[in-house]
């Protein structure tokens, strides 16, 4: 399997975009409330890579959905998100005011925002888990899909280390700096998205290929 997974993957995920999310959420936080929140949000999130890599197929065929409306309903997903990006939003944030709200009130309280809505569905969320099940469909044998769990832990990974050096990132990157990486991840993620639903279009309708 090539890289355009982890390409993939590391445009939506964009971690970089996540920092100020992740000042905000633990501004108070002691040194080791930090530290077990970038442990706990990484893990959370190779394991929603890892899980979506295994058991998407699975349950698609449960619900008896077939791949191609999947990658032609995953790529409109995947535009969406990298519309948001391109407005300097990241892909996946979709926490509302309420949200905000009671993210703050357990970060007050000392309880861990890293899952929700830190992980889930700021960092990996429906565009994440859509884009793996696709490329996991494109796994021919069991070592390319082995990759693409191994690219959850290099999207993990990047996470631990954006996160560790969160307030040096936005210090020296500033705002527009990260909001120029996140459109520029956008862009990408737009072209890939066109390519997946391309791909969904032409299984759905072969007539389009000319077959």
């Amino acid at each position: 399997m090539d890289f355009k997974p982890l390409i993939t993957l590391l445009a939506i995920v964009n971690p970089l975009a996540i920092v100020p999310f992740f000042i905000h959420y633990t501004q108070g936080f002691s040194r080791a409330q930090r530290k077990r929140t970038i442990l706990v949000s990484s893990l959370t999130a190779f394991i929603v890579i890892a899980a979506s890599a295994l058991l998407g197929l699975q349950i698609l065929e449960f619900f008896g959905i077939s791949l191609a409306s999947f990658q032609v309903g995953g790529g409109m997903l995947l535009l969406t998100s990298a519309l948001s990006m391109l407005n300097a939003q990241p892909a996946e944030s979709r926490a509302n005011a309420e949200e905000v709200h009671d993210a703050e009130a357990k970060a007050a309280v000392g309880a861990s925002i890293a899952v929700v809505p830190l992980t889930i569905p700021l960092l990996t969320g429906p565009a994440t888990m859509s884009t793996v099940v696709i490329f996991a469909e494109k796994a021919e044998n069991l070592t390319q899909l082995s990759a693409l769990v191994g690219y959850g832990v290099i999207i993990a990974l990047a996470t631990a280390l954006c996160f560790s050096m969160a307030t040096p990132i936005a210090r020296f990157l500033g705002k527009t700096g990260i909001n120029v990486m996140t459109r520029l991840m956008g862009l990408i993620l737009a072209a890939l998205a066109v390519e997946v639903m391309a791909d969904g279009l032409h299984k759905l309708f072969p007539v389009l290929t000319g077959a």
